[in-house]
């Protein structure tokens, strides 16, 4: 099965961000043969900012993308980036930049598709 999963907010502020990636976890963990993708838009794509320095005892989001990279893929909002101030150098290993298009061409083929 395919899944996409597109996520909107800053990682810290709100828990929306942490409850996705703990779901996506889960999901990975539940069923070997998903194909999770995960697009970050909007302010989301400071959840794949490298180097994030989270006091002790608080989750960190990069950490949280870990598990995501070695089973799926994690995708940024090119404009999103660029309206940041955000570059390609930035992100976590193994997450990149990517244009509206290709999450336009994902959304149609996957099977199931989450916003948070």
């Amino acid at each position: 099965m395919k899944m996409l999963m597109i996520i909107n907010d800053a990682p810290y502020g709100n828990e929306r961000v942490y409850n996705a990636l703990r779901l996506a976890d889960v999901l990975l963990k539940m069923e070997e043969e998903l194909e999770l993708s995960v697009f970050l838009l909007g302010d989301a794509v400071t959840c794949a900012k490298s180097g994030q320095n989270t006091p002790k005892g608080y989750y960190s989001v990069e950490r949280m993308l870990t598990p995501i990279l070695r089973k799926g893929m994690v995708l940024c909002c090119e404009t999103c980036m660029e309206a940041r101030g955000m570059k390609e150098e930035e992100l976590v290993s193994g997450c990149r930049r990517a244009k509206l298009g290709e999450l336009g061409v994902m959304t149609l083929d996957a099977d199931k598709v989450l916003t948070f």
